[in-house]
C-alpha cells in the first residue's frame, strides 16, 4: 500500500469540521474517496474545500482544527488502496 500526504493548497486557517457543533469531516480510520472533503481552509472569509485526492483510509491527521497552515503544509496522510 502507498501513502499519500494531503497538503494545504492555500495559507489560512484549517477547519476539520463544517461548523463548530458538527462532527469532523474525517477521523483516523475513515475510508475516503478521491473526492471526499477532508477539511476547509479559510482565507479572508472565503472557504476552500480540501479533498483527499486518493482512495484509501486516513492513517494520520497532521493539522489541528482552527490551526494556521501554509501552502504545502501536511493536513493528513491517506493509506491508498
Amino acid at each position: 500500500m502507498s501513502e499519500h500526504v494531503v497538503q494545504s493548497p492555500l495559507p489560512g486557517i484549517f477547519y476539520t469540521k463544517p461548523a463548530p457543533e458538527r462532527e469532523p469531516f474525517v477521523e483516523v480510520g475513515s475510508v475516503v474517496a478521491a473526492d471526499t472533503v477532508v477539511g476547509l481552509v479559510e482565507v479572508m472569509k472565503q472557504f476552500a474545500e480540501v479533498k483527499a485526492g486518493v482512495n484509501g483510509t486516513v492513517k494520520e491527521i497532521h493539522a489541528q482544527n482552527e490551526g494556521v497552515i501554509g501552502p504545502g503544509d501536511p493536513i493528513l496522510t491517506v493509506e491508498g488502496v
